[in-house]
């Protein structure tokens, strides 16, 4: 097993550290593989939108819900260890799916397993993520914190945009229980990894410049209580909830353009890996120095302006005229790559903003409910407004809401001094 301790002055970012981004890929790469299997799901099952619907909207339930107490039994079971359980759980519930797949005989029945499946998965990404920028902190060396938590920030577009890229063809080959397998081998064998190169929690370095609370409890009220939680968990779903609105309806833009649907799946996992792109630029310009707050505005701003360009119509009322169908995309794009660098400052400050080293994974936590709470009302709020507009042309009010929210908190949040040297 490799040992976390490393020169203060190394930049490289550890395999161990590596080892952790991995596990969340595999994990959000499970998040992401219903929405290309939803039609071979209908075929085979025979289930309708409405039971897709909640096979979609089950792991952000979970998240919305269950964030924070999974965070708490993070701090508490040991950051390694709950990555390792959070694997297995969605190891065995994707391996379960697929029998579920092949046995089925009774429509109804299947839907119900799958559903309960679905959930269990979701119990899994919880233990699964929430440990990791504590853990990628406690491994990474000070000249490589930022830059490994960025990279850290680019695991759920780089699952979900793999998913989406990925899903289609290997459905096509084997069937929606063999995607499900297929996943089940990569989330079994990054568990495997992480178990050969992570130290065991005794040995992290763990800071503990706080104290920490005893209880649960205590860890829960500590984090719940403190002001620096809540903005970055308020920022993180005013961030989400408009970035999984715009993604989430790019199929819009699919159709002005006039893109046949075989390319639809290409052209939203390239928008989803631009955000990858940003989450990595950002933990890089974290690293140089550059101020979170600066890089929270630069990304709200752009994001705004971006989606104003995506959506709204630039010819007089009641004239359809709209920016050419290409720079629209285009716009979407840059509006996923500006995105990006908040997640990447937003992980970061976590580790600084938390209130001890013990609630780091309690504050991440409470930031994925908030994110979950945002992706999970953002889509039916946009789809509300375009039904009474008659068309998606007012989508950017919902995101300029978002991003002004954004920059309000951006303005508010103060980092506490970087850690220097090695952590005691």
């Amino acid at each position: 097993m490799s040992q976390s301790i490393q020169s203060p002055t190394d930049t490289r970012i550890p395999g161990a550290a590596l080892a952790v981004v991995l596990a969340g890929v595999s994990a959000a790469l499970h998040l992401g593989k219903l929405p290309p299997a939803v039609p071979a799901l209908q075929a085979t099952l025979g289930i309708g939108l409405v039971e897709a619907g909640f096979l979609l909207a089950l792991v952000q339930a979970a998240g919305m819900t269950l964030g924070m107490l999974f965070g708490l039994v993070a701090d508490a079971v040991g950051l390694r260890r709950s990555i390792l359980a959070g694997l297995v759980v969605i190891t065995v519930a994707s391996v379960l799916g697929g029998w579920v797949g092949v046995a089925a005989h009774a429509g109804a029945q299947a839907i119900h397993w799958l559903l309960a499946l679905r959930a269990l998965e979701g119990v899994g990404f919880l233990l699964t993520v929430m440990p990791g920028p504590g853990l990628i902190r406690a491994l990474s060396p000070p000249n490589a914190e930022k830059k490994a938590l960025g990279l850290w920030g680019a695991y759920m577009p780089l699952g979900v945009a793999l998913a989406l890229l990925l899903g289609p063809a290997l459905i096509a080959l084997g069937g929606w229980p063999g995607w499900w397998w297929a996943l089940s081998a990569v989330s079994a064998m990054a568990a495997v990894w992480v178990w050969a190169v992570v130290p065991a929690d005794r040995q992290l370095r763990i800071p503990r410049a706080t104290p920490s609370p005893a209880s649960g409890s205590g860890r829960l009220l500590d984090t719940v209580s403190s002001a620096g939680p809540w903005k970055l968990a308020l920022a993180f779903g005013v961030y989400s909830s408009q970035w999984m609105a715009v993604i989430a309806f790019l199929p819009v833009i699919y159709a002005e353009v006039g893109v046949p649907a075989a390319w639809s799946a290409a052209l939203t996992a390239l928008a989803a890996a631009m955000n990858i792109a940003g989450n990595i630029c950002g933990g890089h310009l974290l690293q140089r120095g550059a101020a979170p707050e600066r890089l929270l505005r630069s990304g709200f701003v752009v994001m705004a302006l971006s989606s104003i360009m995506a959506f709204a119509q630039i010819g007089p009322a009641g004239d359809a005229a709209s920016l050419p169908p290409a720079l629209r995309y285009l716009a979407v794009c840059l509006f996923s790559l500006a995105g990006g660098m908040i997640p990447a400052t937003l992980f970061m400050l976590s580790v600084r903003l938390a209130p001890g080293p013990s609630t780091v994974s309690t504050t991440v936590g409470l930031m994925q409910q908030a994110s979950s709470l945002g992706q999970f009302l953002a889509q039916p709020v946009v789809a509300w407004i375009a039904h009474r507009a008659g068309g998606w042309q007012w989508t950017w009010s919902v995101t300029l809401a978002c991003s002004l929210a954004g920059l309000a908190l951006a303005a508010r949040v103060r980092p506490a001094p970087a850690r220097t040297g090695t952590a005691a």
